[in-house]
């Protein structure tokens, strides 16, 4: 008996030790959720006169509220608060148009403010550092680009040099949905058909090159190229934590930066070598050799960057197309 007394009071400092341990661990959780909710608090006041928002949870928001399909869990959210409303995804407010008329004032009259974007890692990586007309913010870059764009790229004379290959690939549609027909007693899915036609038509008035559907000469190419946008998709779909928990940025969780690292590398080098095939073939009707030329004479402003970051936007916005509707958008 006296010696179960005497363990007792041996074990009985280690005990209090991991009362006084877990007694501190309770503090300080309390002490960094009061402050995180302090923090919160005083960044909510910098926004004054905020849209409707619905509860938001500490640290993480309304990310809870996030599920899929996104469309339609925006949509069951404007119903109940409004076709304007606030959001906070991590660290990051977000302000959710749904109305056709505030749209319309956003692009109008409010243009300029909205202008900019955040600077995520998408950005950062697949977007040249920020340069491309689809991440640079508003400022003399980006009114360049959107002059090239108007002028060089979408102009009526430019795309109307481009007619006769609209036509041809169209034609080359039939042709595939007729043959497809047949074969399948009259059932025939177009929307994988419609990509490949989008694609097709883009990538022979940017370079030249069919990488879709049938018909394709450079297979290897092709598929080096579906896969390059098929991984664009998928990162599309995906957002680092960095972006909306900036003290988490140098984590590089499920190494979500080191492939989008890998696959920045491998679309500029494919975008390079079109440079170069391009420029040991001057006679090519594509997009890039008549930016090439206007190369030769304003070098300053159509830098192999810009160029291959206006070709890059022309493909991605597509490939994103793409994955928007292989989520069920379309």
């Amino acid at each position: 008996m006296w010696d179960r007394v005497q363990k007792q009071k041996k074990l009985h400092p280690v005990a209090k030790e991991m009362e006084d341990t877990t007694m501190y661990l309770v503090l300080a959780i309390s002490f960094v959720t009061i402050a995180l909710n302090f923090l919160m608090r005083s960044r909510n006041q910098q926004f004054k006169n905020l849209p409707p928002s619905p509860f938001a949870l500490p640290i993480i928001g309304h990310l809870h509220l996030m599920k899929q399909p996104i469309y339609q869990t925006i949509h069951n959210l404007s119903q109940k608060f409004g076709p304007i409303m606030s959001l906070r995804f991590g660290s990051r407010f977000v302000i959710i148009v749904n109305s056709p008329e505030a749209v319309e004032e956003c692009f109008t009259k409010n243009d300029v403010i909205l202008a900019n974007r955040p600077p995520f890692c998408h950005g950062k990586y697949l977007n040249y550092n920020f340069t491309t007309m689809g991440a640079a913010n508003y400022g003399d870059h980006w009114r360049n680009l959107r002059r090239i764009g108007n002028n060089e790229i979408f102009s009526p004379k430019r795309l109307n040099g481009f007619q006769e290959l609209r036509k041809k690939e169209v034609g080359n549609l039939m042709k595939r949905v007729a043959r497809v027909s047949g074969e399948n007693a009259g059932k025939v899915e177009l929307r994988s058909m419609i990509l490949d036609l989008t694609f097709n038509i883009v990538m022979t008035m940017l370079a030249g090159k069919r990488y879709y559907g049938e018909d394709v000469s450079e297979l290897e190419e092709a598929l080096q190229f579906r896969d390059m946008m098929n991984q664009y998709g998928e990162f599309a779909k995906e957002t680092h934590l960095g972006d909306l928990f900036p003290a988490l940025s140098s984590i590089d969780y499920n190494g979500f930066v080191k492939r989008m690292k890998t696959l920045s590398k491998n679309m500029d080098l494919f975008l390079q070598r079109l440079l170069d095939e391009h420029r040991a073939d001057r006679d090519r009707n594509t997009m890039i050799n008549h930016l090439l030329t206007l190369q030769e004479t304003q070098p300053q402003l159509y830098t192999d960057s810009i160029i291959k970051g206006l070709v890059m936007i022309d493909d991605v916005d597509f490939g994103f197309i793409d994955s928007m509707l292989r989520m069920g958008y379309g």
